[in-house]
């Protein structure tokens, strides 16, 4: 070895050092955080209840606070002033969701509606199931959805006449929307006989290895832990080929269906009685949106509905993170959580205490002002 490159090649690791040193001690505009660890960021932090981890989190370090989940900054929103420059005036910096490693190999590479990168193919769409899917006339002949509602009060009444026990309206509401989510999106409901039970089953597979913590997102270096604990094997195994079966199959059901109904003058089933399915593979063999849809398109559209239907059989959970893509000092692969607190009424200005429950709220002024609060709460939720 050259004796000059035994004196450049410490100099160069000192100043590459140096450099990186002077980057991470650089002064930024970063929002408050709390001490973190090397390789779990602030991970630990969260427990088995997030989101009164967070709420207490951010007691300490205010509403717009900066955590690590591993290696990656989360840009932590818990109150709605700051939830609404978010969603309001910053809306088009938020837009954009990761790139997830779960969703991109269960959801066709992102060609779903919700994990699709926002831009032209987003767009179209979100107006084929805006405009095409969920129009006035198109919603008002929904008679399968009226008659499921109908069976779904006569079930309730059944139950109640006939059982001492209490009823699992949660069950019940849960079958309701999964119901209507099926017929108009696929046309057939999946909640009776063997078939739909092996088809919950599965898409609750499915929405299991979705919400599934995969280490490489968050610590790209240690992906190779989801060889060990048979996330890869999941991901790419039985379950993913099943749901890909089951999602072709009922494509070619719908293929079948417009070829048998087609008369001789070409005209086909009634325009506001088709389904998602329907409308989707019109648009493929017309090339009515501009873009070009194929089989996975289709299928990922279908996912999406269903994961609507089994989302709300789950208690509320924090949104999956989102990131944040623009170049500020947290960098372009920061991301950004909004807590379920940022969703509720700041009841900051009405007391000083508002996490207590005092007796006196009851009555005089403050009980108008809880009525208030309750009533614009719930026209919030019904909205």
């Amino acid at each position: 070895m050259h004796p000059l490159l035994i004196y450049l090649l410490p100099f160069l690791l000192f100043t590459h050092l140096l450099i990186k040193w002077l980057s991470i001690t650089a002064k930024k505009n970063l929002p408050p955080s709390p001490p973190k660890l090397p390789v779990l960021g602030n991970l630990h932090q969260l427990g088995l209840y997030p989101n009164r981890t967070l709420a207490s989190l951010a007691q300490l370090h205010g509403p717009l606070m900066l955590l690590h989940f591993g290696s990656r900054p989360v840009l932590i929103v818990s109150s709605a002033d700051m939830a609404r420059e978010i969603f309001k005036t910053h809306d088009s910096s938020f837009l954009n969701r990761p790139k997830l490693s779960n969703t991109d190999r269960l959801l066709y590479r992102g060609k779903d509606l919700s994990t699709s990168p926002y831009g032209e193919y987003w767009r179209q769409m979100r107006s084929i199931c805006v405009f095409q899917l969920l129009s006035n006339k198109r919603v008002h002949s929904f008679q399968a959805v009226r008659e499921e509602v109908s069976f779904f009060i006569e079930k309730i009444i059944e139950f109640s006449n006939s059982m001492s026990l209490p009823v699992n309206l949660s069950e019940l509401f849960a079958s309701l929307t999964n119901n209507v989510i099926c017929k108009v999106a696929i046309g057939k409901k999946y909640s009776v006989g063997e078939g739909g039970r092996k088809f919950k089953k599965m898409l609750g597979e499915l929405m299991g290895l979705l919400c599934y913590f995969n280490v490489g997102d968050f610590t790209p270096w240690l992906a190779w832990v989801n060889h060990i604990n048979g996330l890869d094997a999941s991901l790419s195994g039985e379950i993913n080929f099943h749901n890909n079966k089951l999602l072709e199959g009922i494509v070619e059901q719908h293929m079948y269906k417009v070829q048998s109904e087609s008369n001789g003058d070409g005209n086909t089933q009634d325009e506001y009685k088709k389904d998602l399915v329907d409308l989707l593979l019109e648009i493929q063999k017309n090339n009515i949106a501009g873009i070009s849809i194929d089989g996975e398109n289709i299928k990922g559209l279908i996912l999406l509905d269903k994961g609507l239907s089994l989302a709300s059989k789950k208690e509320r959970r924090l949104e999956r993170p989102k990131s944040l893509d623009f170049g500020s000092d947290l960098g372009l692969d920061a991301r950004w959580l909004d807590s379920d607190l940022c969703l509720m009424i700041d009841l900051s200005f009405a007391w000083s205490d508002h996490d207590s429950m005092a007796r006196s709220r009851l009555t005089g002024s403050e009980a108008q002002i809880l009525n208030v609060l309750a009533r614009s709460w719930l026209m919030k939720k019904e909205n």
